[in-house]
């Protein structure tokens, strides 16, 4: 007799099995460091907000079988022009300007595979170098201050029932990308085109609309993040954004994405960000060099895509 039904399988739970592990590694290993303080622990999800805001939009990207590699640019690019719109406008005109910028480019993104069919893993890749490039040249390499106390305190420090606002921007859009990705017509669409676009097409859904919509919804959700880097940090620069592409990607695969496409998870990737931002703190904390924590990232992406692909191989 077994306790467990017929279609459980572990690699569903995976993120949350390893989660609760490397928290009690670090727990245990790090207690005399102070990684169980209330401070250690508020920085891990305030540092992790942003990661976790570009990897909702990656969830929908790589559910539909497709990939962004540009989000880091585009975070980067988004914060400079809030940035730069604020020294001269008022905040709502930043904050468009952010938004804006990342919609725009993730539009383009879309375009591009959608209508005229190239392969998006070549076209965010030279997006990726195309506005990394154009990050660096918007304010000659120069960082860029953001002082509007209005601004810091809605994106970065400031605080609403004494939770910070980064909580709440996490909260919020985790929810609201949940509820559309599971209970709508829109993810329902958008798991369907990752699983089999011609059946999909066949059943009368939009593929390339599909298509259009997930990365310039990603590359939304990457401007969103570039306006927290800036409202946390009070200041923008053309390397926000930057370090974050292994992260991210990790966090989403490690969350219960598949990479081919038609299976993901927004809440398997808030925990799989959280994780990834955890894993960071500990191997700060334990002395690690960054070097070292790229190869246990990169470790860790391996292991996340041979789980991942196990159900297309077997």
């Amino acid at each position: 007799m077994t306790l467990l039904p017929s279609t459980f399988d572990i690699r569903n739970y995976i993120v949350y099995l390893g989660f609760v592990a490397i928290f009690l590694f670090f727990a245990i290993t790090l207690f005399d460091y102070g990684f169980l303080s209330t401070r250690n622990l508020t920085n891990i999800v305030l540092q992790t907000a942003p990661a976790t805001i570009m990897a909702i939009g990656l969830v929908y990207v790589l559910s539909a079988g497709e990939i962004d590699l540009s989000f880091g640019s585009i975070t980067a690019v988004s914060a400079l022009a809030a940035a730069v719109t604020m020294q001269s406008y008022p905040m709502p005109f930043g904050v468009a300007a952010g938004l804006g910028v990342g919609l725009a480019i993730g539009a383009f993104n879309g375009l591009l595979v959608a209508w005229l069919r190239l392969p998006s893993f070549l076209v965010t890749l030279a997006t990726l170098g195309l506005f990394a490039g154009v990050a660096r040249t918007m304010t000659d390499l120069r960082s860029i201050p953001v002082v509007d106390p209005a601004f810091t305190g809605f994106f970065g420090s400031g605080q609403l029932f004494g939770v910070p606002s980064l909580v709440w921007w996490t909260f919020f859009s985790i929810a609201i990308a949940h509820v559309i990705y599971r209970q709508t017509r829109f993810g329902a669409h958008i798991l369907a085109t990752g699983d089999n676009p011609r059946a999909a097409q066949v059943s009368g859904i939009k593929v390339p609309r599909i298509r259009f919509l997930v990365l310039t919804f990603c590359g939304g959700c990457a401007g969103l993040a570039g306006l927290l880097y800036a409202g946390r940090l009070q200041a923008a620069k053309y390397t926000l954004g930057e370090s974050d592409l292994m992260t991210v990607i990790a966090a989403v695969i490690v969350g219960g994405t598949a990479l081919n496409g038609g299976k993901g998870s927004v809440i398997g990737a808030l925990v799989g960000s959280l994780m990834m931002g955890m894993l960071n703190n500990g191997l700060i904390l334990m002395g690690l060099s960054v070097s070292d924590q790229m190869i246990v990232r990169g470790l860790i992406i391996l292991v996340a895509v041979a789980v991942s692909l196990r159900d297309v191989t077997r």
